[in-house]
């Protein structure tokens, strides 16, 4: 019997040694590793290379799996609020209307392939570049851990409107509605039970895996046989799971095979057309408009009550321009509304803002400590619940991240600092949880410049700041606020791999938790301790 692995192009293993070879030299200059992934498809593009079936199968299954494990870590009411939805739906409006405008000057130059360009074509355009990436976004969030922060939540609510908005053009666009039996898909409801059930009985291993990747191809493919997107059926079926206590340890399990996969994604988008002078030309002047595009992410947050902070993080999530636009510009093509050269404009786009936005994201904290008196002055007065002002007492020592390695360390301080200790955590669901269990609990992101300001006389009064975020990005995150505000007490701080602990040192913190050994270590004194009482008895 033939190997499988002789169906696929030998020359496809290659592209992806060489994107890994860019992804690492990226990474030591302070990049994403995906800048490096698009950077290689470029240059392979450059030398003539074509990517294949084995590509394109690696890049759908990671945007597949991508938007199940948003869904896993989204509930419906996150949709509800009306800084999510009001937003999208005035950014989407304000934006096609601007890149119209902006496409049809360009064609008063008779520029190349907007010269001539009618009313319908431009709208056309303005539609696709409207939308933001919830690939980059997504894994944006992932690398700095705060995917379920709130600036998070928020960037991803936007994106799912606007992956609403984008199943409803493919849908007209194609010519085909969504068939008659997309009304079934609502049985998914009361089938959520038994999805439950099964989750539950899937054990820690291979099996959850499994059932994962069960879940999040089914899903597409019945969404996909009723003539809706079948990503939009990925997501969906991942919300029906949120909130089951098996859900995060579900989606932490799918997060290799998730980075795996999407190098695919990015790989494929810089080979996917031959760029053109003409084609460069034109993205280049396309990515003029994305300060303004982003300024009015901003400008819409600030206005629906958000802090500025929050305001500004959630729109450099947003600053980029979308996948959605490469697929957008294939039904153009397909319907010959579009030349085929417009493929190469959107891909390079895509790209471009990809690179672009890495780095600002990287720096976004700076820009916004160095631009935050401009910035504050456009805050409403009213505060929205989880950034209202903090009102707490003698509170001595402050626990960030209320999980179960940061549930622990708060249980076991409260009986040394009774009534002195104060948990802050980001997920609406810890913080209900740990207020019905009698803690004292608040909404907050250790990772936000205006933490500190939402309680003013808190850092003065602490005399232990104990770091227990999930990713080691957000505790760096969180030690750097520490020390921007002059903190004076003691800081420490959980790790899970020996290199993390000089970058945590070098940012202030005293005492570095290593969970993985000192667990063991715990376990072991725990042992001696149970040990000697055997003896003595």
């Amino acid at each position: 019997m033939d190997s499988l692995l002789l169906s696929i192009d030998p020359r496809e293993p290659l592209w992806i040694g060489f994107a890994f070879a860019c992804g690492l030299l990226v990474s030591h200059i302070g990049l994403p590793p995906l800048v490096g992934f698009l950077l290689a498809g470029f240059v392979l593009n450059a030398a003539g290379a074509e990517g294949g079936d084995f590509l394109r199968i690696t890049a759908d299954l990671g945007v597949t799996l991508l938007l199940f494990t948003i869904g896993l870590k989204l509930r419906v009411k996150a949709l509800l609020p009306p800084y999510i939805w009001g937003v999208a739906i005035l950014h989407m409006a304000l934006v096609v209307g601007l890149m119209t405008v902006f496409v049809l000057f360009l064609a008063s130059f008779s520029l190349p392939l907007v010269s001539g360009i009618n009313l319908q074509t431009a709208l056309i355009i303005a539609f696709a570049l409207t939308f933001s990436s919830t690939v980059f976004a997504v894994k944006i969030l992932d690398q700095v851990g705060s995917s379920g922060s709130f600036y998070g939540l928020i960037a991803i609510g936007v994106l799912i409107m606007q992956d609403i908005a984008a199943v409803a053009f493919l849908a007209v666009s194609a010519g085909k509605l969504p068939s008659l039996w997309a009304f079934g898909l609502l049985a998914l409801i009361p089938l959520r039970y038994l999805l439950f059930a099964i989750l539950s009985r899937t054990g820690h291993g291979e099996l959850l895996v499994l059932y994962g990747f069960v879940l999040a191809l089914g899903g597409a493919d019945l969404f996909e046989l009723v003539n809706l997107k079948g990503d939009l059926g990925a997501l969906v079926v991942g919300m029906l799971l949120a909130g089951h206590p098996k859900s995060n340890e579900m989606a932490k399990n799918l997060l290799g095979f998730k980075e795996l996969f999407l190098v695919g994604f990015f790989l494929s988008v810089g080979m996917a057309v031959p760029p053109s002078w003409n084609a460069i030309l034109l993205a280049c002047l396309f990515l003029l408009v994305l300060p303004i595009k982003t300024a009015l992410y901003f400008g819409l947050f600030a206005a629906f009550k958000l802090r500025a902070s929050t305001s500004w993080r959630s729109s450099l999530v947003l600053a980029n321009y979308s996948e959605f636009g490469l697929i957008v510009g294939s039904v153009s093509v397909a319907a010959g509304w579009l030349a085929a050269e417009w493929m190469a404009v959107f891909a390079i786009l895509l790209s471009l803002s990809f690179i672009g936005a890495a780095p600002i994201i990287d720096n976004g904290e700076r820009l916004y400590t160095l631009w935050r008196p401009r910035f504050k002055r456009m805050e409403r007065k009213q505060r929205l619940t989880g950034e209202e002002d903090i009102q707490v007492g003698d509170v001595q020592v402050l626990v960030f991240g209320m999980g179960r390695v940061g549930s622990s360390v708060y249980e076991s301080l409260a009986v040394d600092f009774p009534g002195k200790v104060l948990g802050v955590d980001m997920d609406d669901f810890q913080v209900e949880r740990r207020l019905a269990q009698g803690q004292q609990v608040v909404k907050g992101d250790a990772t936000n410049p205006d933490f500190w300001s939402r309680a003013p006389d808190l850092a003065a009064k602490l005399k232990w700041v104990i770091l227990a975020l999930p990713r080691h990005p957000a505790n760096l995150a969180a030690a750097e606020r520490l020390r921007e505000i002059g903190f004076e007490g003691r800081i420490a701080s959980t790790s899970k791999f020996k290199d993390e602990i000089s970058s945590l040192k070098k940012l202030g913190v005293n005492f570095v938790f290593n969970i993985y050994t000192e667990a063991g270590k715990g376990f072991a004194e725990d042992l001696k301790q149970h040990f000697n009482t055997l003896d003595k008895a």
